[in-house]
């Protein structure tokens, strides 16, 4: 297992977008898009209601992974079966308040389990530390599963000053906006976070 590093656009400057997502190009493993309706917090992913409905689509139209936030899920398991089944990662999203032990049933479901570092709403916001337990426990749950495959992303906050810590906790893949696009060399951001977070990771993964 390595470091995955995936700039969120949403720190871009989307008058040149293309532009932008080649500043990174052979540099990140993904661009991570946020998609929102205004009718859910902002969060990474998908971030609308009615997420059983619409999240599909997402992958139907060529998403290679896409994540549906929990909360906003009526039925979480047949989602997540419903995105793998449309060809797609299927990724579930936490809230802060929300605890990874009361969806642990569902890890067989998944591909990534994303864990929010910050409170949903917008980006460039500081990274909350007392996320990192939770990151843990679901290292934890998954040590449990060695029949499992699941990748643990977090998003928010995630910088140079926190990287390896999230590494360290178990996080596998970060999202970094502001990290990554408020740099000077947005690529040399990523070769520099990527080099932290498997320093991070070499405490656990073998």
């Amino acid at each position: 297992m390595h470091a995955q590093i995936s700039p969120s656009i949403l720190s871009a400057d989307f008058a040149r977008l293309a532009d932008e997502c080649a500043r990174v190009e052979g540099f990140a493993d993904w661009l991570h898009v946020d998609v929102m309706d205004n009718h859910f917090p902002v969060d990474a992913h998908l971030m609308i209601s009615d997420a059983d409905r619409w999240a599909p689509a997402y992958a139907e139209a060529g998403c290679a992974s896409v994540t549906f936030h929990v909360e906003a899920a009526a039925d979480p398991r047949m989602l997540a079966r419903n995105l793998r089944a449309a060809g797609a990662r299927a990724g579930m999203a936490l809230k802060p308040a929300t605890q990874i032990d009361d969806f642990a049933e569902l890890l067989p479901e998944l591909d990534m389990v994303l864990i929010m570092t910050v409170e949903p709403g917008f980006g460039g916001q500081s990274f909350m530390a007392d996320m990192l337990p939770k990151v843990r426990r679901t290292r934890e749950l998954l040590r449990g599963r060695p029949d499992l495959d699941v990748w643990i992303q977090v998003d928010g906050g995630v910088a140079a000053s926190t990287i390896e810590q999230c590494a360290e906790a178990g996080a596998n893949v970060f999202v970094a906006g502001s990290a990554v696009y408020n740099a000077a060399d947005p690529a040399d951001a990523c070769t520099r976070l990527r080099a932290q977070a498997n320093t991070g990771m070499a405490t656990w993964c073998a």
